[in-house]
């Protein structure tokens, strides 16, 4: 899995320097009150991804945090209880003999 998961990575990075060697042209962006911001454009690709990227990488980081501390305090608690012995069934009753048989 580890594998995997670098795999990803070192493919999206070569997939970004690539972009960013056919696409390095400068670009201008419309800011509010008639600003103007000159960039080029992996540049503005690359910082839009992190914008949207590690905001919700965040949440994941702490919903793992959060479950992880969870099943710690159950596990806790699962072994702090003494173990109980099993139960038993009740013992099945005798057979009834309707017709006055005997064995």
């Amino acid at each position: 899995m580890r594998f995997l998961k670098t795999l990803i990575w070192v493919t999206v990075i070569v997939g970004l320097i690539v972009f960013a060697i056919n696409n390095w042209v400068p670009v201008s962006v419309s800011l509010w009150g008639g600003l103007r911001l000159d960039s080029k454009l992996p540049a503005l690709v690359i910082a839009s991804f992190l914008l949207g990227f590690f905001p919700l990488y965040f949440v994941h980081r702490t919903m793992l945090w959060r479950m992880q501390r969870r099943i710690v305090s159950l596990e806790g608690n699962q072994r702090s209880y003494a173990p109980v012995a099993p139960i038993s069934p009740p013992p099945s009753p005798p057979p009834s003999y309707a017709s006055g048989d005997a064995i």
